[in-house]
């Protein structure tokens, strides 16, 4: 699924597909700026996202969709 995190004081969000479902998400978004702890989530490549909680603006998580394969329409 789609994530999108915005920075305080920083133009540009950041942008990853996570393998993490959006419940997951959301409990470490909560944890982290609550505690103002580091925000740490993985993308579908293995990387590793780190912010800070205590600079984090909004998190945009997006539909869970199953992904398809073939040329079938719908």
């Amino acid at each position: 699924m789609e994530v999108k995190i915005g920075v305080q004081n920083v133009a540009r969000e950041i942008t990853f597909e996570s393998p993490q479902t959006a419940d997951e998400v959301a409990t470490l978004v909560d944890q982290a700026v609550q505690t103002g702890a580091m925000l740490r989530l993985n993308d579908e490549k293995g990387r590793t996202v780190i912010v800070p909680g205590a600079v984090i603006g909004y998190v945009e998580v997006g539909v869970e969709t199953e992904r398809r394969v073939g040329f079938g329409t719908m």
